[in-house]
């Protein structure tokens, strides 16, 4: 686990890294096609600005816009005190605890590190699970805060929205104030279509390929989070069971946001489409049964 602790920490400065080329990539285009390179500047700085204040606030958003509510352990003692003891078996800080008024089963963790780290539960998944299987999740959970993906998540989270945002503004740029090439060209009304187009393209790119990053890094955090709760409770049949009711009883969520899909424990939105959030329940499910003679 601590080669993947490790891991992680270096995915995150690899992923700042992606993040830089993809902004420079796109202030690039936009800067050649305003004849002004300063744009560059102009949206790594807005960038980086913006994923330091989402690393700081984005937790808070993801808690907020899910409708998750904190919880004290008189409000669900059982809850509580398996959040206590797996933080007291990993040697964490006890996390907040949060519980989402929801019937679909389901679960997320966030915050910047463990010291700041929070974990809640929808009210659906608190009905379905036995204590055996709620442990389990909430080990998986804990995983995720033990494995810094918290971390991950959040810049991920920033990452993908910075992008966004500078290609929607530039595009709209592009859009309705056309560039001064097109303009300083404008007898040849085809290679002002084709920068147009070029830069409509780069946009479109640029937000494909961020969020490209992030759905591969979730994929990835959830095998991990699978093994290292399976570690953590000896226990791998009691997750392969949560999973296996997830694929019977799961529901999407009532509240849908597509930025923060990626942090929970299943997909809660009611389309998968062509990218999904997180790996197939049953590749989830196998890996687990493999592994269980391992652990």
């Amino acid at each position: 686990m601590y080669s993947a602790i490790s891991a992680n920490k270096r995915n995150t400065v690899i992923i700042m890294a992606v993040f830089l080329l993809i902004v420079g990539g796109l202030g690039g285009v936009f800067g050649y096609m305003y004849s002004n390179m300063w744009i560059i500047a102009y949206a790594l700085a807005f960038a980086v600005i913006y994923v330091i204040i989402q690393v700081f606030a984005a937790s808070h958003e993801a808690l907020a816009i899910n409708g998750a509510r904190e919880i004290q352990k008189k409000d669900a003692p059982e809850l509580y005190r398996i959040v206590e003891n797996l933080a007291i078996t990993e040697g964490l800080p006890m996390p907040k605890v949060y519980v989402m008024q929801d019937p679909a089963p389901n679960a997320f963790a966030t915050g910047r590190n463990p010291k700041t780290a929070s974990v809640a539960v929808t009210t659906g998944l608190l009905e379905i699970m036995d204590k055996r299987e709620l442990t389990a999740v909430m080990a998986h959970e804990m995983g995720h805060v033990k494995n810094y993906d918290i971390l991950v998540s959040m810049i991920s989270f920033g990452i993908v929205g910075a992008i966004g945002l500078l290609a929607d503004l530039l595009t709209r740029m592009l859009w309705y104030g056309g560039s001064s090439r097109r303009s300083n060209n404008s007898k040849n009304d085809s290679s002002g279509a084709a920068a147009l187009l070029i830069g409509l393209v780069a946009a479109l790119l640029a937000t494909l390929a961020a969020t490209l990053v992030q759905l591969a890094i979730s994929r990835q955090r959830e095998y991990l989070a699978d093994a290292s709760g399976s570690l953590t409770t000896r226990d791998p049949e009691a997750l392969a069971s949560a999973l296996e009711k997830l694929k019977t009883e799961g529901r999407p969520m009532i509240r849908q946001n597509k930025s923060t899909a990626s942090m929970f424990f299943s997909n809660p939105l009611k389309k998968k489409g062509l990218f999904q959030t997180h790996p197939p329940l049953d590749e989830r499910i196998k890996r687990l049964r493999e592994n269980a003679t391992k652990i």
